[in-house]
């Protein structure tokens, strides 16, 4: 191939990789950006070609991921450097046994590398699902209705099947009698999987559904960098102590006020944002009243975003969510199980690592703490246990407003929960079992940054809340057996 022509591929799908994952996502990116650079990497050298592809992979990364990912200095290249490694992984993959395999079983090797790929990131690296393709997708409700039967690993697998399909048939010059079979394959199977996503949409049943409301994090009362005093290591001033004491008053009448208005206008379950409730541990108690009479006087399932600070202990921060019911009786309380590596991992007082649940009558409560969304396995408990609503205290910041609400959203199609989100600095949001949006509310642009929401409360059961990640193991055993077929030369 011509060398010109052969950097041209790998500039155009390197300029696509600027928007598969990150703050501008295009969905349509992440679907031609491989062909682009398959086509180079079969067109080259595999050392030279890897190289290239991981060059062009990090540099997209390095301006995509800016202000996304939370990693200060020097760390940030070295992060993306190593994520981009990953990325290059399914190419060399493809590019080792391409040529050692005939028609659909050369084609196949490039999306089942990049399942096994996500799959092993997701139980290995601290940022987990971050950087699924199948996360691009959002907003396609038949398409992402896979995830309720494969979890992800479906979605990014008929995604990068087509990059290498379209590339087979390039390679093959488009000769239709070459090439007709594998383009017939992946066609009735796009056709299929989109049919039935549609129909699973369509003939949903619309069950009763409860007045959800989420109240919003007041900004005047503590800024963000005042905040953050709470966690360093010198103790508090006398003065300190005080005027945080006051402020923490100031939040505590806040969201006790706001909560009683929207029970008034008929919400019958209220959802706090993340740690927004923060409290000093001695506290506690005689707040935990005021919560219990809120609830009972107004006849409300009360979910509180808590964040307890515990003097005198380097894990200084009790992150929890605690459900409050109409009796004023604490049901549970849940300990975020998966805070944010770096600073938020260091402060956070560990979790027993169990999803709680509450059969309420609106069916079956449960609740997870932000990044811990990001955890297919682990929120998989919540479907195990027939989880109807999702109730989810998070905080973001700007930059990640939309990617990280739709990544949540995932995990309720995949466990067929309703999900209500509340979420201090970015996007909360109600969703039904199918991942179809109710109500959204952006607290960058809200003026009263409150949200309410008819929200179903009977959820559906799914393939994959009860068999989990069977598509990305099948990956596994398929990856095996074509190399197993490429070494013994039975092709």
């Amino acid at each position: 191939m011509n060398t010109l022509f052969s950097l041209t591929w790998l500039a155009i799908g390197g300029t696509l990789r600027l928007f598969d994952f990150g703050k501008r996502t295009i969905p349509m990116a992440i679907w031609l950006s491989p062909i682009f650079l398959l086509h180079f990497s079969h067109a080259n050298d595999p050392l030279i070609g890897m190289l290239a592809i991981w060059s062009v992979i990090f540099l997209a990364a390095l301006f995509a991921y800016r202000d996304v990912i939370p990693v200060p200095g020097i760390f940030y290249p070295l992060t993306v450097a190593l994520i981009s490694v990953t990325g290059t992984l399914p190419y060399l993959a493809d590019r080792l046994l391409y040529a050692r395999l005939p028609g659909i079983a050369a084609v196949m090797v490039f999306p089942i590398a990049w399942v096994i790929m996500e799959f092993i990131t997701a139980h290995t690296s601290p940022y987990t699902t971050w950087g699924s393709i199948a996360y691009t997708q959002y907003g396609d409700h038949p398409l992402m209705q896979l995830a309720s039967v494969t979890g992800l690993w479906g979605i990014s697998f008929l995604i990068a099947w087509f990059g290498s399909t379209v590339n087979w048939a390039w390679d093959k010059q488009f000769d239709w009698s070459i090439i007709q079979g594998g383009l017939l394959a992946y066609a009735v199977t796009w056709s299929l999987v989109m049919l039935a996503g549609g129909m699973r949409l369509v003939w949903a049943k619309s069950p009763r559904t409860v007045r959800v409301a989420t109240i919003g994090w007041p900004e005047n009362i503590l800024g963000r960098d005042t905040f953050t005093r709470l966690f360093v290591s010198e103790p508090l001033s006398e003065k300190e102590r005080i005027d945080f004491q006051n402020a923490f008053g100031n939040l505590q009448n806040y969201f006790l006020e706001e909560s009683q208005r929207e029970a008034c206008a008929g919400a019958k379950i209220v959802v706090w944002p993340e740690a927004d409730l923060l409290i000093f541990q001695k506290d506690e108690a005689a707040f935990m009243e005021r919560a219990a009479k809120l609830t009972r006087d107004a006849q409300i399932y009360l979910l509180m975003g808590m964040g307890t600070i515990i003097d005198g202990n380097p894990a200084r921060l009790e992150n929890k969510a605690v459900l409050v019911d109409p009796s004023g009786n604490p049901v549970y309380s849940y300990i975020k199980k998966n805070p944010v590596p770096g600073w938020e991992a260091q402060i956070s007082v560990p979790s027993d690592g169990r999803i709680h649940t509450y059969d309420s009558e609106y069916g079956l409560l449960a609740s997870a703490i932000c990044y811990d969304m990001d955890f297919p396995h682990f929120i998989r408990q919540a479907g195990k246990a027939g989880t109807d609503i999702m109730l989810v205290p998070a905080s973001d910041w700007e930059p990640i407003k939309h990617l990280h609400h739709a990544m949540a959203v995932f995990r309720a199609v995949e466990n067929g929960t309703s999900l209500v989100r509340a979420t201090r600095w970015g996007n909360s949001t109600a969703v039904d079992s199918f991942g179809r949006t109710l109500a959204i509310m952006d607290s960058f642009s809200s003026a009263q940054n409150m949200m309410v929401a008819e929200v179903p409360i009977s959820g559906v059961r799914t393939i994959y809340s009860k068999l989990g990640d069977w598509f990305a193991w099948l990956c596994v055993a398929g990856l095996l057996g074509l190399v197993g077929f490429a070494i013994a030369g039975i092709f």
